[in-house]
């Protein structure tokens, strides 16, 4: 007897060039690197350039991951692309990704889910393939969220980023002795009771217009850990798994707190954990997968490890997924 299992074939990422570090956020807004440090761990973020939308960034995290699977854009069935800030209202971003990526064949669309959009994505992605609407699929989160920012605005405009990552998925036939390989389980949650504890004040059939970044930190802060280990524990769960057994912890990019918070509450070591956020902020739907690539291509992730991922965002919404790594 076989099962469908999916497999993470390859990974990429991109980050735009221009980098703003917090001593320079120091000379426009009433802030100091320490208290940026202290309170997120973020040191430094990057800002995509003029004329550089989110479909360019997500070309360039998609083209890398098609080049570590050591494949062309002609294997790939569908496209699903995470994002909160997309280039037009429509059509989709990630079908502006599929022609620049010069492909005509299968589909692609977008999936809005704020910073939990690239789990969405992968859960999205994974039921898909194993319910035979494709043999390959290139999942992306990207985003250029410093143009949602209100910078002057020191609570928000500190905290975020531009990037874009990307991982290529491949459903297998596994036999029994296999089974334990590829995306093993996933979890979902959302909560709309939330909703303006951190949300955007603009959108097209509300005020015309794009908006600015609203949050009310202290209650992001509150909900986070619990909503992260609800969903982490209940993934363990269903896949038969205990934290101990993890090998790795791959969480959303947000918040250095945060993070620790996170992995002691379901207890996982702090070496464990794979911390990205000083470098590039909260990149949104971009901070798993460009988190993922970066220990993927560091050596720390390798076949057999059993790699949890989980995101938490407006919404609010919050998810887990569980990968045996076998590239």
């Amino acid at each position: 007897m076989t099962i469908t299992r999916t497999l993470v074939r390859g990974v990429g990422g991109y980050l735009p060039e221009r980098v703003l570090t917090n001593q320079e956020l120091e000379k426009t807004v009433d802030t100091t690197h320490e208290w940026i440090v202290q309170r997120t761990g973020i040191e430094q973020r990057h800002v995509a350039a003029e004329g550089e939308f989110t479909s360019d960034l997500a070309t360039r995290a998609a083209e890398r991951a098609l080049k570590s699977a050591n494949m062309t854009i002609a294997d790939i069935d569908f496209i699903i692309l995470a994002t909160t800030t997309p280039d037009l209202t429509f059509p989709a971003t990630a079908a502006l990704v599929q022609n620049k990526l010069g492909m005509s064949h299968g589909f692609a669309f977008d999936l809005q889910a704020v910073c939990s959009g690239f789990v969405y994505a992968i859960a999205t992605a994974d039921s898909h393939l194993k319910n035979g609407m494709g043999k390959r699929a290139l999942v992306i989160g990207a985003e250029t969220a410093t143009r949602l920012l209100d910078w002057e605005d020191r609570t928000t405009c500190v905290l975020f980023g531009d990037g874009a990552g990307a991982v290529v998925l491949e459903a297998v036939e596994a036999d029994e002795e296999d089974w334990d390989q590829g995306i093993l389980a996933s979890r979902l949650r959302s909560d709309g009771t939330h909703w303006n504890k951190l949300y955007c004040d603009g959108g097209v059939s509300t005020t015309g217009t794009t908006g600015h970044v609203r949050m009310e930190g202290k209650e992001v802060f509150r909900h986070a850990v619990g909503m992260i280990t609800d969903v982490v524990d209940g993934v363990l769960e269903d896949a038969g798994f205990s934290s101990d057994q993890l090998d790795w912890f791959v969480p959303h990019q947000a918040n250095r707190r945060i993070i620790d918070g996170a992995g002691k509450k379901v207890g996982i070591p702090p070496e464990k954990v794979v911390v990205t956020v000083n470098r590039h902020a909260n990149t949104s739907a971009a901070s798993v997968p460009m988190a993922l690539n970066e220990a993927v291509l560091d050596g720390r992730i390798k076949d057999g490890d059993l790699v949890m991922l989980e995101a938490m965002g407006g919404g609010f919404t919050w998810g887990a997924c569980l990968i045996r790594w076998k590239s």
